[in-house]
């Protein structure tokens, strides 16, 4: 059972996040870290579905981590917390989240150079925000390509130099083990033991040599003693070479790559002692954060879950102090302290500085909030990053009507887990739309609300915002007539309606003088031309015109609000059909963000959406990758993520925002109206 003193009787706990591309094999470490930290019996797999990650029914189903998940263990009488986060693109949020209130996080690829770009954003990442990471090339029991040539592919896109801390030992096409390039000693690798230790294989001598002096001149550039004993010829003490290697992880000066698989547990061990010799501890990692050791509790949320039966969880790290159950933080009680073992939750009493926890009922609690005794102010270094803006919608519909409410208020609890969606009413098509990062994530978003919610949902595209307009002036008379017993409707005028420039909206203007309209009906006027610009001839709100009312007639006991109101709809909707009505569609401004190996793929896209490319550069810091602005309809905006994906190993992203609206003629536009006109039929 736990202890209900926490962290205060077990040491400070340190806490690694296991981040990294899809399929790299995150999920697979992450079970291999746990059973070797005593943290579970026996490892599951992913492929029979056992693993304590990836426990949701979405990330069983797809065989992909959808959400982090969470173990503690001890490894040489150690605490450690690993966080094993989703490598997918769509669900990146999630990893640089955990990354953020990490002390270090393990950045784990697979053995292919063409596969390096898909680890750039998250080295980029880490890079950023200062967090010491350690690179894992893992799956090396399927490793066809030098290591070298995978190393040089990853180092173009970090910006730390990146070192080598072993070479592997082949046998024929199978790589059986490794050598540690400061120890220089030999192991064999063994499934699900320890690797054991063998004699230098004289096959890999000389790759060992070579390897270590370059190892040895990377760290060389952080120190100038060691750079004079290398010049000199003078082979430095081991445990010298490790003092350098430990200073400068810790500094985030220098990225240790280390070899394994973890499938296979080899290279498991090797992994867990770096972590524990050479990683930085709680109190480094709060300086990193520009946080002091004394004052106040403290704790900061990564993580926000609603579980069946539990209510809202929110998973925080405890930076300073230590926090007891029934504890008030941010003026709300603590409701229980859970450590956290996948899906499995553990009750304690209390949580100390550096532990990992779940705190219960904590509602308005948000990801990212920082939780003190007090007031919750945001520290030196606890900012949390703004959210990438969603590039990806669907629009929502329940089959049953009655399941309306609940199906907007399971979407407002999902959105507080994943502060990547975004839930939008939208008042002029009447549709409930969802924004994410893409369909994946959507789709996960709808599986969860049948899985969780038991709601089923159907999807489709969102209505585009289109307007029309008119390109030509047109004098119109209407008259509105009714006798039906009593008093009767009249009212009769005469209105001229011009085109305005694109921007200004609606603009009502009267001319009449000598009285032949009252001036207490020409506000009707003006009302009954608002209500008919809602839908024009086309079917589309219409904007950018004048109306002005320049005679009439009215009935001294007939005439009323409501019949000048009735002959300015009329009036306007006899003369826009006749003033060359047109469509406009709104275009927005997109930057993208590329690879530049795959810079002229985004031209060709943007070239069949109907974009127009304003320029491209280099990407401002981003080394390898380029930005590409342009100009593309709302229309053609709608699935550009999934094209641009598929064209640059799912790397490239992109921001938007609304410019203009342009006019839309020919096929499209009809096409446009017709479905329109069928729609509202």
């Amino acid at each position: 059972m736990p202890s209900d003193t926490a962290g205060t009787e077990r040491g400070t706990i340190r806490c690694a996040a296991i981040v990294g591309p899809y399929q790299a094999g995150k999920t697979s470490l992450f079970e291999a870290m746990l059973a070797a930290s005593g943290a579970i019996p026996r490892k599951g797999t992913v492929k029979e579905g056992n693993t304590v990650g990836d426990g949701s029914p979405e990330a069983r189903e797809r065989g992909a981590s959808t959400e982090s998940s969470i173990g503690h263990g001890r490894f040489l009488d150690e605490p450690w917390t690993f966080i094993d986060t989703p490598g997918g693109i769509e669900f990146a949020l999630e990893a640089r989240h955990a990354c953020l209130i990490a002390d270090v996080a393990v950045v784990v690829v697979e053995p292919e150079a063409a596969k390096a770009a898909a680890a750039g954003p998250m080295l980029k990442f880490l890079d950023d925000h200062g967090v010491p990471h350690v690179v894992l090339i893992n799956k090396m029991d399927q490793a066809g390509e030098r290591v070298r040539d995978v190393l040089a592919a990853l180092q173009g896109y970090s910006t730390r130099p990146l070192a080598l801390r072993q070479v592997p030992i082949r046998d024929g096409e199978t790589i059986t083990g490794y050598v540690d390039l400061v120890s220089e000693r030999a192991y064999r690798y063994r499934a699900g033991e320890p690797s054991a230790l063998i004699e230098l294989p004289s096959t890999v001598v000389d790759r060992e040599a070579e390897a270590r002096n370059e190892l040895l001149e990377t760290l060389a550039d952080f120190d100038d003693d060691l750079m004079e004993k290398i010049l000199e010829e003078i082979d430095p003490d081991k445990k010298e070479v490790y003092a350098h290697l430990t200073e400068t992880l810790r500094a985030d000066l220098l990225v240790p790559v280390l070899l394994g698989a973890g499938e296979q547990d080899h290279g498991v061990q090797r992994l867990l002692k770096l972590l524990r010799h050479e990683t930085a501890d709680h109190a480094a990692t709060l300086a990193r954060r520009g946080l002091t050791p004394e004052g106040e509790t403290l704790a900061q949320v990564f993580k926000t879950q609603h579980a069946a039966h539990m209510g809202k969880l929110s998973y925080a790290r405890i930076w300073r102090g230590t926090v007891k159950d029934g504890d008030v933080l941010n003026g709300e009680k603590v409701s229980g302290i859970y450590h956290v073992l996948g899906a499995k939750l553990d009750k304690i009493g209390a949580a100390a500085a550096g532990d990992v926890v779940a705190f219960g009922r904590m509602d308005p609690i948000q990801t990212g909030d920082v939780l003190t005794p007090a007031d919750g102010r945001v520290e030196s270094g606890l900012d949390w990053p703004a959210t990438p803006q969603p590039v990806y919608a669907m629009s929502l519909h329940v089959l049953e009507r009655k399941d309306e409410v609940k199906l907007s208020g399971a979407l407002t609890k999902l959105a507080e887990e994943d502060l990547s969606l975004r839930l939008k009413h939208d008042a002029e098509s009447g549709e409930l739309i969802l924004w994410g990062q893409g369909d994946t994530h959507l789709r996960v978003v709808i599986d969860r609300l049948k899985n969780r919610f038991k709601l089923d949902v159907t999807t489709e595209r969102p209505a585009v915002a289109y307007r029309e307009t008119i390109r030509r002036s047109v004098d119109q008379h209407a008259r509105h007539k009714k006798q039906s017993g009593g008093h009767g409707q009249y009212a009769d005028i005469k209105v001229s309606v011009e085109p305005l420039p694109r921007g200004r909206g609606f603009e009502f203007a009267s001319t009449i003088v000598g009285g032949a309209v009252p001036k207490q009906y020409i506000p009707a006027v003006e009302e009954g031309c608002r209500d008919y610009l809602k839908r024009g001839p086309l079917g589309f709100p219409v904007m950018d015109i004048k109306a002005t009312l320049t005679d009439g007639q009215y009935h001294a006991v007939d005439s009323s609000d409501m019949a000048f109101k009735v002959a300015a709809r009329l009036a306007l909707s006899e003369a826009l059909p006749k003033a060359d009505p047109v469509l406009l569609e709104p275009i927005h401004e997109v930057t993208i963000a590329v690879p530049t190996e795959s810079t002229s793929k985004v031209h060709a896209i943007l070239s069949s959406r109907r974009g127009q490319i304003l320029g491209f550069d280099a990407k401002e810091g981003w080394s390898g990758w380029d930005s590409v602005t342009a100009y593309l309809p709302e229309a053609e905006l709608h699935d550009l993520i999934l094209d641009l994906r598929a064209q640059s190993q799912g790397l490239a992203f992109y921001e938007w925002r609304f410019d203009h609206l342009a006019e839309l003629t020919g096929r499209l536009a009809d096409q446009v109206v017709e479905r329109r006109v069928a729609a509202v039929a």
